[in-house]
């Protein structure tokens, strides 16, 4: 008998070789239809897979992440068998799931995809996944995989067995399919219920130009067809609220090929947006006791040597700016920290003035290749809400409870609800990848996990993650359409200091390393905005929106009357435009509401007379009339509301 230890703590008995899916009929059948997993002792396994010593068990549904990955690698197969049943002579790379559903990197020699080739692959998944194929996994030795895919003739897996370790080698075979696989995958095909090939793009194998050129079949399956069609759906909502889209409409930012790829440009509007975060962020900064620093855009290799940076991402960086002095080479700033580091050096520092903060909007460099750039959410400069907290080590865990509180707020402002602090860890496997001693990892990792439990985060931990000289918690940030961000980022750095020797002065009289907070609630400017756009649909929070009022006369008698009144409403810092032109007010609304105008304010006879306007809310409609003052009141307490709540 072995014992099972199940995720509330209890602990069951099985006889030895019991699978996961044993294990939930076992406690009940509809826990068993729906098990699609299990972790076994931290690792992914096939539900149908023998335990044969005690073990913890998490069984894992559609509602697991883990188990939704699991489901779309077995339709990765799935979509593999249907090619090889269409195209025999198929050759087949890799397939792996992704965040929305899997890929296939395929050799279809001379033939090409068309729409009525699509159509087919999906029927003949589905027709296949209702045959309800068990997938059986196998070991099987270096020699045999070889012998077997030698025969097959497909030369990617061969290529991908040549390394491989003898006795680490496993195959899967569902129906007529065999694939070199790890696993894990699902108990049958029949839990697909509903497929769609979402894309088709080219690959080169292992990502190597010099190779050949594959097909790439994206495609995305659910248990049930109500989940497809509602995920279609969002797909479409989704392209309606592009940001590259948005931000075009919206005159918001451009981009230029003659300025250069990935470098964006921010339009007037854009720019008052960006303002507007900035301003917000640097009354919570100076509220919360931080000192705004400036430094420039590019430094001395030599202080990215000194970092670690250079050593780590100099080669993926801009490459350095050689000046006529012999050996003397500058860098585009890839990171703000090390300058920071610098700042905390002029002069030096007691144990009573710690912790020292420094705030930047730094502006940063680094060379993402041309295929990975994506509008504002991947680009090559962008501006960082950028600080670093000089603390000394018994004041860790309060700066980052207080900096917990700071992303809390700010996300609060701006409307996301609904988020996960990811608990970032360095690979216990493989400490090559960091720099610094274990103690100081042991400290730095213990302060966020604590921080984390005190705040009652929700959280989830992710081995491997850790920024390169110290773990973090990043906030990922589910948007109005349920897709995940990472935004807002609090690391713990015992290393830097120790490169640049910086010290304070203790209350002993002597020496001692302060630790660095690295902190950044928004990110990047560029890829929170994105965000941003993204989640409310343009419709930004009244206190941000770069149009807050569109004044609009219903004749051109009344021009003079709404410019007074818009003179009125500026001086209590309330933007927008008086639309002037020589168009019927429906047309002006339309307008304003294409625009997202959040208040259109009308004006003609009956309001100039009074002294009045007649409000208009965008998407809602009349609002009714009101004294310039009472509609100042009133626009003031819908900002502090969002604000201060």
């Amino acid at each position: 008998m072995i014992n099972i230890t199940l995720p509330d703590g209890s602990v069951r008995q099985y006889e030895s070789g019991v699978t996961s899916l044993d294990i939930a009929q076992s406690i009940s059948e509809g826990l068993a239809r729906n098990v699609l997993a299990a972790k076994v002792n931290g690792a992914v396994w096939d539900a149908t897979r023998a335990i044969n010593q005690d073990a913890t068990v998490q069984l894992l549904t559609w509602n697991d992440e883990e188990g939704k990955n699991t489901f779309w690698h077995s339709s990765a197969h799935l979509l593999a068998e249907a090619l090889e049943d269409l195209y025999p002579d198929v050759k087949f790379g890799i397939g792996p799931p992704v965040e929305n559903g899997f890929y296939y990197d395929v050799d279809l020699g001379e033939h090409h995809l068309s729409q009525e080739d699509i159509a087919k692959l999906e029927q003949k998944m589905l027709e296949l996944a209702r045959q309800k194929n068990v997938y059986l996994r196998s070991e099987v030795s270096k020699a045999d995989a070889v012998d077997y895919f030698t025969k097959k003739g497909d030369q990617y897996k061969l290529d991908l067995i040549k390394d491989l370790e003898d006795g680490s080698i496993t195959f899967y075979e569902q129906g007529k399919f065999v694939d070199l696989c790890r696993g894990p995958h699902i108990p049958n095909t029949g839990f697909v219920k509903a497929a769609k090939i979402t894309n088709i793009a080219g690959a080169y194998w292992r990502g190597d130009e010099k190779n050949k050129q594959l097909t790439r079949i994206y495609g995305i399956t659910f248990p049930k067809q109500k989940e497809l069609t509602e995920y279609l759906e969002r797909v479409e909502e989704a392209k309606k609220r592009d940001h590259r889209k948005l931000g075009k409409e919206m005159e918001l930012f451009a981009f230029s090929e003659k300025v250069g790829m990935g470098l964006p440009l921010w339009l007037p509007k854009g720019t008052l947006l960006r303002e507007r975060l900035e301003q917000f962020m640097r009354k919570a900064q100076m509220r919360a006791g931080y000192q705004p620093v400036v430094t420039p855009h590019i430094a001395s290799k030599e202080l990215y040597v000194t970092s670690g940076h250079y050593e780590k991402y100099g080669a993926d960086s801009f490459q350095p700016i050689k000046t006529p002095n012999e050996g003397e080479e500058f860098l585009l700033k890839p990171m703000n920290c090390p300058h920071h580091c610098e700042i905390y050096k002029t002069r030096p520092r007691s144990y009573k003035e710690l912790p020292v903060r420094f705030a930047e909007f730094g502006t940063v460099y680094r060379y993402e290749q041309s295929g990975e750039l994506h509008g504002l959410t991947r680009v090559r400069g962008f501006t960082q809400d950028d600080a670093h907290i000089f603390c000394r080590p018994d004041q860790v865990k309060e700066e980052f409870l207080k900096v917990i509180d700071l992303v809390l707020y700010v996300f609060k402002a701006l409307g996301f609800e609904d988020y996960t602090a990811q608990i970032s860890l360095r690979d216990p496997e493989n400490k090559a990848k960091y720099i610094g001693t274990d103690e100081a990892w042991e400290k730095a990792e213990r302060a966020i996990i604590e921080a984390s439990a005190e705040k009652g985060l929700s959280t989830v931990t992710e081995l491997g993650e850790a920024a390169f000289y110290g773990p973090k918690l990043d906030f990922m940030v589910k948007d109005a359409l349920g897709r995940k961000w990472q935004l807002g980022t609090i690391q713990v750095d015992y290393q830097l200091p120790e490169r640049f020797q910086l010290e304070y002065i203790g209350a002993d009289n002597q020496k001692h390393r302060p630790v660095m907070i690295h902190r950044a609630p928004f990110g990047s400017l560029e890829r929170f905005v994105a965000v941003l756009i993204e989640h409310c649909g343009g419709n930004f929070p009244l206190w941000l929106s770069p149009e807050q009022i569109a004044i609009l006369p219903i004749s051109e008698k009344y021009h003079d009357y709404a410019q007074q009144v818009y003179d009125r409403l500026q001086q209590d810092d309330i933007r927008g435009y008086v639309d002037n032109r020589d168009e019927k007010i429906g047309r002006k609304i339309r307008d304003a509401e294409v625009r997202k105008v959040p208040y259109m304010i009308i004006v003609g006879e009956k309001e100039q007379e009074n002294g009045a306007v007649s409000v208009r809310k965008h998407g809602e409609g009349d609002l009714g009339a009101m004294t310039v003052e009472e509609f100042s009141t009133f626009f003031q307490g819908k900002v502090a509301e969002m604000l201060n709540n």
